[in-house]
């Protein structure tokens, strides 16, 4: 449950950097690195609510741990994936529809800050969000 709550962006690591080995264009990538995201959390057991607000789009996603779910990215890229709960860390692998390759995603409460780290082909990004 210490996920619960909402969570706004406070700062990126080599977002952008990310984003072009996701292919995203370069005005995509700048307007991206300045989305002004919201992230609320709602859990219920195994069950989660994440609703997504930023400049870009508004959308709510449920997924239940260990369950694969689909979901599109805000570029429009498609993936198809789950979430899992390992130790106090959220931890996801999702799969591109396009070109079959592995993104990972990672959400953990590191002191006050929701902390979301993305892997993909070798680029590692972080996104630190703080209670708002």
């Amino acid at each position: 449950m210490a996920f619960d709550g909402t969570w706004k962006i406070d700062r990126n690591e080599n977002y952008e950097k990310f984003m072009e080995a996701m292919g995203i264009g370069m005005m995509k990538r700048k307007l991206g690195a300045h989305d002004n995201l919201k992230i609320t959390i709602q859990q219920d057991g195994n069950k989660f609510t994440v609703k997504e607000a930023s400049n870009f789009r508004n959308i709510e996603i449920e997924f239940t741990l260990g369950v694969n779910f689909e979901y599109s990215l805000a570029d429009g890229t498609e993936l198809s994936g789950a979430w899992n709960l390992e130790g106090n860390k959220l931890v996801g692998t999702f799969t591109r529809k396009d070109n079959g390759k592995v993104l990972k995603a990672y959400r953990e409460i590191v002191g006050d800050e929701l902390v979301q780290t993305y892997v993909y082909e070798g680029v590692e990004s972080k996104r630190f969000f703080k209670r708002g």
